[in-house]
């Protein structure tokens, strides 16, 4: 499972903080949107981990479906419909449109092989049910866990885009001083 570790180094530890949205209004623009940027890495990361574990649920519910219907073809023939089945159907959760790559994904992926140990899902059809049953149900709690952090990290993403908005609503920020401080960035 997941877990926020209080005083941790690592990205989620600290964007989980209590501190990490203390005195917002004190705070210079500039660290409000590093801030804000540190979240969102966050949550494009828990994102894909929680696409991945998506992908392996689908999986095993797959090779249960074909088990229960007595489905004669493999669950390899089946693997690309299985897969886009959920990627066609309506959008559900707080997705966001990020223009962010994953920054840690052969870690998440190495994560999501860990969870139910030497199985290889390349071979569901050779697992028994009951194994079939605890990889769903790990599967499913570690999607939770990454769901409930994630929900998390984007309270705190709206937190500071509403601090930065209403800036900007009362004058305290410019559009103007947003291009220069860019095109000094450019620069160096």
């Amino acid at each position: 499972m997941i877990e926020v570790r209080p005083g941790g180094r690592r990205r989620i530890d600290r964007v989980l903080a209590p501190g990490y949205l203390s005195d917002l209004g004190e705070l210079p623009l500039a660290v409000l949107r590093e801030r804000r940027n540190e979240a969102a890495q966050e949550e494009t990361d828990l994102s894909y981990l929680r696409r991945l574990l998506h992908a392996r649920i689908d999986i095993v519910r797959a090779e249960q479906q074909r088990r229960s219907s007595g489905g004669a073809s493999s669950i390899v023939d089946q693997l690309a419909s299985i897969l886009s089945d959920n990627a066609l159907g309506p959008a559900t959760g707080s997705g966001r449109h990020q223009l962010l790559e994953p920054s840690r994904a052969g870690e998440h992926r190495r994560h999501a092989e860990a969870l139910i140990g030497d199985t290889d899902l390349t071979d569901v059809g050779s697992l028994t049910g009951d194994r079939l049953a605890e990889a769903l149900k790990t599967y499913a709690e570690e999607e939770a866990s990454v769901s409930k952090y994630r929900r998390q990290v984007q309270g705190v993403m709206d937190t500071f885009n509403a601090e930065i908005a209403r800036r900007y609503q009362h004058g305290a920020a410019t559009v103007d001083e947003l291009l220069d401080t860019e095109r000094g960035g450019r620069e160096q």
